[in-house]
């Protein structure tokens, strides 16, 4: 098994230790960057105008730290990447929807533009988790007839190569891109099969919780319903798939039954970081390539390790204490390290108040990317808001 992945023009080999990626969502929509709030902020339900006890009302039991954010906006992205930068998190697993002009999906395909052009700048490792529901959608509304969902998905994954697949910073396994497909409502198993048999270039196919006959293996998610237990589960077929990602987690407190949706998938308890703990101490029984953290920031249910109001930074200094003591005996960032993305975000949205040229800030930026914290504090110290 060979783990291939990029921090330059050359694909590096690592077999000693696994990717550590985070299933992240482009889809927050927010004012003032745009006109509107989002569904994901409100869930047609909620409304953020609204503010309660000094916090907005929102499609979420939890709230950010930065406040309600567009996913669009450059500075967020920026703050996000650091923080899992310094938290070892090695790079994003972007939910992706697809090239359709069809309900939110052109803003969630610049969105995620957006966040690859961060994670190239920042020096992170990108995959793609295609959301196929898409396709089913789009012929339930008749906008692409069900005798091309096959065609459909492989012009989508030639995109896909052409574009985001032989960037540098794109993760390969045995050479070839790593591509996930979210559930079972897209496409077939049997269409898969077909789609990627046909495709010109062979494909780190990945299918979620199973292993589909076009796949290398398959990738966990949380199932509330079972817990923890369903973590364990997984392991045992996966012994034997070339290739699995298993799943880490904080818990699982949805909002679809406030939110007048349908009713919850169920909730699995936080307690007190003891369930990201357990995670990360099953996930590493068979020695995986990739780990994936669902979720970096899915609000609505409740899976974040963004920092939150509730939690802080808590989630992100356990995945610090785990990559240390696990596999890389030689990452040093503390937990104190992970106020700077934070205090580099705060002047950038002051900054972009006042229209003050953000060189600075970009220089510290690329500083915490590479490592070196001493000199970004030292420089952040130094700013006014003057400058």
């Amino acid at each position: 098994m060979t783990l291939f992945y990029s921090n330059s023009a050359c694909s590096q080999e690592s077999s000693a230790q696994p990717l550590v990626m985070a299933h992240y969502m482009p889809w927050y929509v927010a004012k003032p960057t745009s006109e509107v709030w989002g569904w994901h902020w409100t869930m047609n339900h909620f409304n953020p105008e609204n503010v309660i006890d000094g916090r907005r009302e929102i499609a979420s039991h939890f709230h950010t730290v930065i406040g309600l954010y567009d996913s669009s906006d450059p500075s967020v992205i920026e703050y996000h990447l650091l923080l899992m930068k310094l938290a070892g998190i090695d790079g994003v697993i972007v939910d992706w929807y697809g090239l359709s002009d069809f309900r939110d999906y052109a803003v969630l395909q610049k969105n995620t533009q957006a966040i690859v052009d961060q994670v190239r700048r920042l020096g992170m490792k990108l995959i793609i988790c295609y959301e196929d529901q898409t396709i089913t959608a789009l012929v339930d509304a008749g906008k692409l007839p069900a005798a091309d969902r096959v065609s459909h998905a492989k012009r989508e994954l030639s995109w896909l190569q052409e574009h985001w697949f032989a960037l540098d910073c794109y993760v390969r396994i045995d050479e070839k891109p790593v591509l996930l497909s979210f559930g079972n409502a897209g496409l077939t198993n049997v269409e898969w099969s077909e789609c990627l048999s046909e495709f010109p270039v062979p494909l780190a196919y990945f299918s979620e919780h199973t292993r589909r006959d076009a796949a290398v293996g398959g990738f966990d998610w949380p199932i509330p319903s079972e817990g923890l237990a369903a973590v364990n589960r997984f392991q045992e077929p996966a012994r034997n798939w070339k290739h699995a990602i298993p799943v880490v987690y904080p818990r699982f407190v949805d909002i679809y039954a406030e939110a007048g949706l349908h009713a919850s998938y169920g909730t699995i308890q936080d307690s007190e970081g003891r369930t990201l703990r357990e995670t990360l101490r099953q996930v590493v029984t068979n020695q995986p390539s990739i780990i994936q953290i669902a979720t970096w920031n899915d609000w609505g249910e409740g899976t974040q390790i963004e920092p939150s109001v509730e939690f802080g930074t808590r989630d992100l200094e356990i995945i610090q204490k785990f990559r240390r003591i696990t596999f890389d005996k030689q990452f040093s960032t503390q937990p104190a390290d992970l106020s700077l993305p934070l205090k580099l975000y705060q002047l950038r949205s002051v900054k972009k108040e006042v229209r003050s040229p953000d060189e600075q800030l970009d220089k510290i930026a690329i500083l915490i990317a590479a490592g070196n914290i001493a000199a970004a504090r030292e420089r952040l110290n130094k700013i006014s808001i003057a400058d």
